[in-house]
């Protein structure tokens, strides 16, 4: 099954899209011939990589199934990016056509990187009214030569370690984790989805999107998150399945009203790991538990969700039906359960390289396996715990300190709303703890008593030497806290 093919799952007159834009799997469907038609007489080919620079909208959609059911390969962008952030990804992936729904005042820069290939901007609100009249000849079928294994997607990395990266993600890759994650989630055609989260990004694309299609499901499009009206979404849209981050929950928690998520049957999150005190605050006040998983842009992206008849607090759950999974040592072999090893991962929705970096592919593949970079344990049930990322693992004086168990007390902690935990160079010890911790408004810091509350829960080893306090912490659009930006501060 081809990606696009999705659009033709649910039944012509059921609701593809809810709420403020209601449209049928019919005019669905109808839209993006349209788009194809037009896209094609605009010189659009199999492919061809063809950039997508817009906020959450139906035109999204619309825009993605066209490109992708020509054989030309999508670039999803973040719509925050700089110019010369765009750029880099524009000349990356060799573009020469980017869909946007406003024009980017990009060439200056594309002449000042040396991009010679003239990039042309096809504005949605520009074309869109001409399409109405369905003016474009009708393009032909996709060429027959192509084949679910053909580049459906190239999604770049937030970048959190040098420049971005295009993870390479096949029709099948995307279809077959859809397929997997729907056996973990029962979703059904008489859901309502939220897609709250930006589409750009793999979590919202297949988990509200692609998901929900493939389900014959409602899809209730908003452009961006903002706590009050995206309550009032979910209670006026009837909304049943929601996907968020963790800092989305943690607000949800603090502003809403028990009966505001009483039609919600489930509530999924990922991105970022999703701290206990947060979870165990919103199945408080809303009588639901959230459903915390795990995945990245190079397994398209979900790996493991937690099962909906038996969620375990801190853990992102099992492997998807599927995917093997594992925890590794540093020489690669499966380590027993209880012991921390890098999650490795294989199956048929792990990418097949990153675009033009064959060093970097084959360093992140390894004998089938995708190597994550990510540091977990898996206990006797099968569930996989993250501990913390590779790169954010704090080495002193020998000892391994993992940020996220610190952060997880300091969540605990009264008057503490959010905390990040990175580490900073030390000429005695080569590394120590420093935290970043946003107060609730109204609360004063005591860092005396933190630390003795510290003192009686971990080694003295792990406890910060530094406690700054600031107004909030630098995230990416998904919510995860940049702790690159932290370190660059702290450099």
């Amino acid at each position: 099954m081809f990606v696009h093919d999705l659009i033709l799952q649910g039944t012509k007159d059921s609701r593809a899209f809810a709420g403020k834009d209601n449209v049928s799997y019919g005019q669905l469907q109808e839209q993006v011939e349209k788009y194809r038609n037009y896209f094609y007489a605009s010189g659009i080919r199999a492919g061809e990589n063809v950039g997508l620079f817009s906020r959450n909208s139906p035109e999204f959609v619309y825009c993605y199934m066209a490109i992708v059911s020509l054989g030309a390969v999508v670039v999803p962008l973040n719509f925050q990016l700089a110019a010369r952030e765009i750029v880099f990804i524009v000349k990356d992936a060799k573009m020469k056509r980017l869909i946007t729904m406003e024009r980017l005042a990009i060439d200056p820069e594309l002449n000042q990187q040396g991009y010679q290939q003239p990039v042309t901007q096809l504005v949605i609100p520009d074309f869109k009214q001409g399409l109405a009249q369905g003016s474009s000849p009708a393009a032909p079928v996709m060429d027959t030569s192509l084949d679910p294994n053909s580049p459906c997607a190239i999604i770049y990395t937030s970048g959190t370690t040098g420049s971005p990266k295009g993870a390479m993600l096949t029709h099948n890759n995307l279809v077959a984790n859809a397929q997997a994650f729907r056996k973990m989630l029962p979703v059904t055609s008489t859901d309502n989805v939220l897609c709250v989260l930006p589409m750009y990004h793999c979590f919202a694309w297949t988990c509200a999107v692609l998901n929900s299609l493939l389900c014959g499901a409602a899809i209730t499009i908003l452009e961006a998150f903002a706590p009050k009206e995206t309550i009032a979404a979910i209670k006026d849209y009837q909304v049943t399945v929601i996907y968020g981050v963790p800092p989305m929950y943690n607000l949800l928690t603090r502003i809403g009203e028990p009966d505001d998520f009483a039609g919600v049957k489930y509530l999924v999150s990922g991105g970022a790991s999703l701290p206990e005190k947060v979870a165990q605050q919103f199945a408080d006040k809303y009588g639901i538990k959230i459903l915390e998983g795990y995945g990245l842009s190079e397994a398209s992206p979900v790996v493991a969700l937690n099962p909906v008849q038996k969620p375990k607090y801190c853990s992102i759950g099992k492997a998807l039906p599927g995917l093997d999974v594992k925890v590794v040592g540093s020489d690669g072999q499966a380590l027993p359960p209880g012991v921390v090893g890098e999650i490795v991962v294989r199956g048929p929705s792990v990418m097949q390289g990153y675009f033009n970096l064959p060093a970097e592919s084959a360093n992140a593949l390894r004998d089938g396996w995708l190597y994550t970079g990510d540091l977990a344990y898996q206990d006797a049930e099968g569930y996989f715990f993250v501990v913390d990322r590779l790169k954010d693992l704090i080495i002193s004086n020998g000892e391994n300190i993992y940020p996220r168990e610190i952060e997880e007390l300091l969540y605990s902690y009264p008057g503490i709303i959010e905390a990040s935990v990175i580490g900073v160079a030390d000429e005695l010890r080569g590394q120590v703890a420093r935290a970043y911790i946003v107060l609730t408004e109204g609360h004063s810091f005591d860092k005396k008593a933190v630390r003795e509350y510290l003192q009686a829960n971990i080694a003295a080893y792990k406890i910060p030497r530094d406690f700054i306090i600031v107004d909030a912490l630098p995230k990416n659009q998904t919510g995860k806290i940049l702790k690159r930006v932290l370190r660059e501060q702290a450099g």
